[in-house]
């Protein structure tokens, strides 16, 4: 360990940007064993790790380092996918650079951080391909089931967690196949959807039921499932787009809209909009994404790959202010997409030709997020003509109490539900609710930790609930 001083830094080689741009294949190469157990090496062991604090799960990474420095790979990924329900998805798309890698004391000391995120990739893909994932082997039969609405990453990790403690675990998701924004929201290039439908037949073979295409509200009412099971979890994400707020924003295409269907076409779905030619494939066109997250860095590199005229980013602020990872805008450069930086949207114009009204900004005063605020520079107009013009600039939580006809669920200002800070307890009694519908769009690695402390507040519920009733009964 400690090979800082005479090792650098060494992420997985990426495919070259004109060859990895004309395909929906991963673009970083794997790890050879050898190649992670060198970068393992580089950990300086810290007595205070601050990259497992910066680490929603508090991952145990300096301790699987150091196995994977030592060749443990089995016992390495043991103790990765004892705190991580889904360490190979953690280890493709997690922020690393804003999370674990960023806390890494070797980053703060000018030796560059260790690639943690890339060797807990290595690790699972290993584990998978050598047969160390275990199934899930659940406890005893409790006796109490369990209802998910939801199959993205919190609804998944609360229903590992609560099959595994004995429990009859029902999932219930609107889309045709389980893995939520994992499966339609995130581009292959990213996460190939082969890494979700792996971990999905491991839940199905442990035992988790699925009911997919399954509206709640309009194919089953929230009422009879809370009958059907004795509690349920909420983890349904986000999908209602924030809306652009200018003249024109209906000429806008929802990012969501536009993900989903590349996502369906590369999994062999007919969608004809999303074919060549179609209203949601770039093919040929000139596309403005208006927005600085993860979600309009997906956008700019999926139109680039469908062949696009060109690709242009327009953010508010500077490149240092955006929401989204440092590395995805550093490959979106690679792969040709320019930047327009500092420049907010004024009008969508639409007719025979499509442009976008914009304006410079400059940065003001830090605004209650933490980041500068844009204030727009007058006279500084301009326009960007487009063929296409993608909105990607998060979303917000639907409605759910007057979707589901249950005004006793309560939510935020914000939209999210109201849930006990340590419960996660809704409400209404017996009902959880974790992800992105209580705490916002955010990241998969925190609806991982939110599906998990949900899981656990709920076992803690239905297991009071028995033991009373055992009281009652003698």
């Amino acid at each position: 360990m400690l090979k800082f001083t005479e090792i650098g830094a060494g992420p997985p080689r990426k495919r070259a940007a004109a060859a990895r741009s004309k395909d929906g294949r991963e673009i970083y190469q794997a790890f050879a064993p050898a190649e992670a157990g060198t970068q393992a090496s580089r950990c300086a062991q810290c007595g205070v790790p601050f990259c497992q604090d910066a680490c929603p799960l508090q991952n145990n990474i300096p301790d699987w380092l150091k196995l994977a420095a030592e060749n443990r790979l089995e016992e390495a990924y043991a103790l990765s996918a004892s705190t991580n329900p889904m360490p190979e998805v953690c280890g493709r798309i997690c922020p690393q650079d804003r999370l674990c890698e960023q806390a890494c004391v070797l980053e703060q000391s000018e030796h560059s951080a260790v690639t943690i995120g890339a060797v807990e990739k290595f690790l699972t893909d290993t584990a998978w391909e050598r047969g160390w994932v275990a199934p899930i082997k659940p406890g005893p039969d409790r006796g109490q089931s369990i209802g998910i609405i939801g199959a993205g990453p919190a609804g998944l990790a609360a229903a590992e967690r609560m099959r595994a403690l004995g429990y009859a675990v029902t999932v219930y998701d609107r889309h045709d196949r389980i893995g939520g924004l994992m499966i339609y929201g995130i581009p292959s290039f990213k996460l190939d959807k082969s890494i979700m439908e792996r971990r999905a037949a491991r839940l199905i073979e442990g035992g988790i039921s699925f009911k997919l295409n399954c509206n709640v509200g309009d194919d089953i009412s929230f009422d009879t499932l809370r009958q059907q099971h004795d509690a349920v979890l909420i983890a349904t994400g986000v999908y209602r787009p924030r809306p652009l707020g200018v003249d024109g924003q209906q000429v806008a295409i929802p990012a969501l809209d536009y993900l989903t269907a590349s996502n369906k076409l590369g999994l062999g779905d007919a969608v004809e909009a999303a074919a060549p030619g179609g209203q949601l494939n770039a093919g040929g066109k000139r596309v403005v994404v208006i927005g600085g997250g993860d979600t309009a860095m997906d956008c700019v590199r999926t139109a680039i790959r469908q062949n696009a005229e060109s690709v242009i980013c327009l953010y508010r602020r500077d490149r240092a202010n955006m929401p989204g990872s440092l590395r995805e805008v550093a490959c979106a450069e690679e792969e040709g997409v320019t930047f327009e930086w500092l420049a907010q949207p004024m009008k969508l114009v639409s007719g025979k030709a499509t442009a976008v009204e914009a304006v410079r900004m400059r940065l003001g005063p830090a605004d209650a997020s933490g980041r500068q605020s844009p204030v727009p520079v007058p006279g500084s107009e301009f326009v960007r003509s487009a063929d296409m013009v993608i909105a990607a600039l998060g979303f917000d939580p639907e409605d759910l109490p007057t979707l589901w006809r249950a005004p006793q669920l309560e939510r935020r200002s914000n939209g999210a539900l109201r849930v006990g800070a340590t419960t996660l307890a809704t409400s209404l009694p017996g009902v959880f609710a974790a992800g992105d519908v209580v705490r916002g769009a955010s990241l998969v690695v925190w609806a991982l930790r939110d599906g998990l402390d949900a899981a656990n507040s709920m076992h803690a519920w239905l297991s009071e609930r028995l033991s009373a009733a055992s009281v009652a009964a003698e």
